[in-house]
């Protein structure tokens, strides 16, 4: 694989990892886009692409802790200080103690779900029609984020973490929106923006690792040489990382000015192109 096209896959995944547009109708239109080019011969379930999309979720993971940095740091300094003190009470969870474990509920939760969710993916990826219908839902979750006014909740419960998670095993599905999906969640529940948004994107990093943890297995479950430079490798990740920070930090700023319906003129706009390109492809029929 050439350094451009690892460079061009990690841009895309930098900037629709965390941009509520769908990654995985981006990342596949580029991928058609490049197999018809001819700069693209292996298929997205061989070993190469498999290694490739997990170097590229790792870069992302990168911009998360990059960009919440500061809050990534005391939520772990803060539960070292609950842990030592022993201020944890099952009935009455100290704050950065209740914030870990309901990662740990929201994770579970997409696993569950997502086990089915990703068999029903794999049957609805080609179909243009499928994908332009859960777009134009996107763009319809991402105008309501902007007009609702949530109860002014800040700290996640059980039945915020449960929700968020089975919404984000939805987002496996070809035109919905992982960070739009969670964030619309927590907010239908009651949650600010900003801590919403914090939630949203602290989740994504132990999803990531999960999904990430399976790909590896599957690679080496096939025992297949992965025929991939490692500057390949290593451009894509940089590229991923650094992008995905920038556009985490955008689209947070557009989150908390309340302006997330641009990104819903975009995915309608998207919508309709590719029912325009399935048509054609399909002939019309």
């Amino acid at each position: 694989m050439a350094v451009w096209v690892a460079a061009l896959l990690g841009l895309v995944q930098g900037v629709f990892m965390f941009v509520p547009v769908s990654s995985t109708s981006h990342l596949a239109l580029t991928q058609h886009w490049l197999e018809g080019q001819g700069h693209l011969s292996a298929t997205p379930e061989s070993p190469e692409m498999l290694l490739l999309d997990l170097v590229l979720h790792s870069g992302t993971v990168v911009s998360i802790a990059v960009v919440f940095r500061g809050q990534i740091m005391a939520l772990a300094r803060d539960f070292r200080t609950e842990r030592r003190t022993r201020r944890v009470d099952p009935a009455d969870p100290a704050p950065a103690s209740q914030m870990i474990a309901m990662l740990g509920v929201a994770t579970v939760a997409t696993g569950v779900l997502g086990l089915g969710v990703r068999l029903l993916a794999g049957g609805v990826f080609g179909d243009p029609r499928v994908i332009a219908a859960l777009l134009v839902v996107t763009g319809g979750i991402l105008w309501w984020v902007d007009s609702t006014q949530p109860r002014g909740v800040v700290q996640v419960t059980v039945w915020i973490a449960v929700g968020v998670g089975l919404v984000q095993a939805l987002a496996l599905l070809p035109g919905l929106s992982r960070s739009g999906l969670t964030i619309a969640a927590a907010m239908a529940l009651g949650m600010l923006r900003e801590p919403a948004a914090r939630f949203s994107f602290f989740l994504a990093i132990p999803t990531i690792l999960a999904a990430t943890f399976v790909q590896a297995a599957e690679v080496v479950r096939l025992g297949e040489p992965v025929d991939l430079p490692v500057v390949s490798l290593l451009v894509g990740f940089v590229v991923a990382a650094v992008v995905g920070a920038l556009a985490l930090a955008l689209v947070l700023k557009l989150l908390y000015a309340g302006k997330f319906r641009f990104f819903s003129i975009y995915v309608w706009l998207l919508a309709a192109a590719v029912l325009v390109i399935g048509d054609a492809a399909t002939g019309g029929a």
